[in-house]
């Protein structure tokens, strides 16, 4: 393999990583956010702050679906994003080192 063949594959394994970590914030901002929510501290008809929630709801929600679909109801407690956000880092980590 050629200097430049193993630096573009060092980039690659780094950008799959700092990808994970970009979801990885993502899913930990949706959590958040919806927690203003429903703690009734919204600020209503803002056009920024319904783009960020509909781009953080949009982004976060399919990983969180599914991992909701698996675990079972813990009453009001729910343990998908954390699930998720183990899973997330776990997968980028092995894709990483996979690659490089």
């Amino acid at each position: 393999m050629t200097i430049v063949a193993a630096a573009f594959v060092g980039h690659v394994a780094a950008f799959v990583d700092d990808l994970a970590w970009v979801y990885t914030i993502a899913i930990i901002l949706y959590v958040l956010t919806s927690m203003v929510l429903a703690a009734g501290l919204r600020i209503p008809y803002n056009r920024w702050s319904d783009a960020i929630l509909t781009f953080l709801r949009d982004v976060s929600e399919p990983c969180l679906r599914l991992f909701r679909r698996i675990l079972p109801s813990f009453g009001g407690l729910d343990f998908s994003p954390i699930v998720a956000i183990i899973v997330v880092r776990l997968a980028g980590s092995l894709a990483a080192r996979a690659i490089g």
